[in-house]
């Protein structure tokens, strides 16, 4: 998301770079650049004009000091100018009890029936009880939707359709949530093509008759400039709480992130970024500003990973690097769990100094996911002791485990020559501090990302000598004897 403003702000600071006092001159040339990516990205005009008025006062004068560049003041006060446009946000429900009602609404097509489900899923990580309510009798098959939605998440669905009034429909489902001892509702209403008289009447009767504890507006993200123009027509008609952008994973320029807020006084308080039902993530303006920026996000990558890791997997991980293991079957492991955050690319994105990388790489996202499967059925040919022991995987046994998997000999002998350094990289991190395991992972990471595609590719470097049959018989006998050495420390480790 946002990378079209990204460039754009990062090559305007760029060229700010190496000035040692920023003057009226210098300036003029790198806001007018940043002025341009912003109009460029749909960003709204009074929002524009506000923001480069603002870094532009800030800024001017800033001189040398002894230990601060002026280009690193200046990324910093485009940095608080882009949160303080972005935020404040309060990420409360507002929940109440016994009952609290949160009533969705946005034009058709903005993706508000997903979010409804996504809202539920929310609720269930958070202990709630909630029940979705089909109120959208406009279009059929959102019913149809919203009860699949429902089932996949094991959450109850109100339906009516028999009926034709949405307000009896809320009302009814309002009964029936008191009945089952259900906690929170979350209305689907009606949406339209466009704005309309019929439909603004139709959500301010739901309004008045159900006294919604927080209504929030859904709004696509690719809309653009006429996503804020949208929110801003219901927020005069029904006093907003929030706004959900979604389809942020999409070709979005990032205007309407960055207008909504300032021109309707309504902040974004959750951000839809994929089509599966657990994508629905608070939005944080800081942790976005320092994505703009180039800055990474590793908060909220730790926070997704947490939550979709597998906690226990990890702490058997943990403990066996704490002994100095980790074996091939280990590393199939962490790649599992790995791949649950997304795509390589988007991980890099949440990590400081590697969002440019992104680009080096340009459509590796499907090599790199073939390449993974590669490895995990090179793995899945090896035996028990091939996979604890890699270095002992001969000529005969690569060819067997090459034919096993249906790959090359040489991505056998890639895999295990990228292997061992990593391997023993991961036990060294292992008596690190978290500091220094941090900084470790982003050297590897770093390290992997220089050429992805071609991570299981391998060139055949000769010695210039062939062994003769006596140093083969010595290194076989040395290999069985490390081996030996090893399975002594293992028993000793038990």
């Amino acid at each position: 998301m946002f990378e079209y403003i990204q460039d754009s702000l990062r090559g305007a600071i760029k060229t700010l770079c190496g000035n040692g006092r920023l003057t009226e001159s210098n300036m003029r040339a790198g806001l007018e650049q940043v002025r341009q990516a912003m109009l460029d990205a749909d960003v709204s005009l009074p929002v524009v004009k506000d923001f480069i008025a603002n870094v532009s006062e800030k800024a001017l004068g800033i001189s040398v000091k002894q230990y601060l560049d002026p280009t690193k003041q200046l990324i910093k006060i485009v940095q608080d100018e882009l949160i303080a446009l972005m935020g404040p946000v309060d990420h409360s429900l507002h929940l109440k009890k016994p009952l609290s009602i949160l009533m969705l609404c946005g034009l058709q097509g903005s993706g508000k029936t997903t979010t409804c489900g996504k809202l539920g899923k929310l609720l269930l990580k958070r202990d709630r009880k909630p029940m979705l309510v089909a109120a959208d009798l406009q279009r059929p098959a959102a019913i149809d939707q919203l009860e699949i939605l429902g089932k996949s998440i094991d959450v109850p669905v109100h339906v009516d359709r028999e009926s034709k009034d949405p307000v009896q429909v809320c009302k009814d489902a309002v009964k029936r949530a008191r009945a089952e001892e259900i906690d929170v509702l979350v209305l689907d209403t009606a949406g339209r093509l466009h704005i309309d008289e019929e439909l603004m009447k139709q959500l301010a009767t739901i309004d008045k008759e159900l006294q919604p504890d927080q209504i929030y507006f859904v709004v696509d993200s690719m809309t653009g400039q006429d996503a804020v123009n949208s929110a801003k027509a219901f927020n005069d008609a029904l006093e907003l709480d929030g706004v959900i952008l979604t389809k942020l994973d999409g070709d979005t320029r990032g205007g309407a992130a960055l207008s909504v807020k300032h021109i309707t006084g309504v902040p974004i308080k959750f951000i839809g970024t994929g089509e599966v039902i657990d994508t629905l993530e608070e939005f944080h303006p800081d942790r976005m500003a320092g994505r703009i920026l180039g800055m990474g996000d590793m908060l909220s990558l730790i926070e997704q990973a947490a939550e979709k890791f597998d906690n226990d997997e990890m702490l058997k991980n943990q403990e066996r690097l704490r002994r100095g293991i980790f074996t091939l079957d280990d590393f199939r492991t962490q790649m599992s769990q790995v791949s649950r955050l997304g795509s390589f690319t988007n991980i890099l994105k949440y990590i400081p100094g590697m969002g440019d990388l992104t680009k080096m790489i340009g459509g590796v996202d499907i090599n790199a996911d073939n390449q993974f499967k590669n490895i995990g059925g090179i793995i899945d040919s090896m035996t028990k002791e091939e996979r604890e022991y890699p270095e002992i995987i001969d000529t005969s046994r690569r060819r067997r485990i090459a034919r096993g998997a249906g790959v090359d000999q040489g991505q056998v002998s890639g895999l295990i020559k990228m292997f061992l350094p990593m391997a023993d990289a991961m036990k060294n991190m292992s008596n690190m501090n978290v500091r220094d395991q941090m900084q470790a992972m982003q050297s590897l990471v770093k390290s992997a990302s220089q050429n992805p595609t071609n991570i299981l590719k391998y060139t055949k470097i000769g010695t210039g000598t062939r062994l003769t049959t006596e140093e083969k018989r010595n290194a076989r006998k040395q290999r069985e004897k490390e081996k030996k050495k090893r399975e002594k420390e293992k028993r000793k480790n038990r």
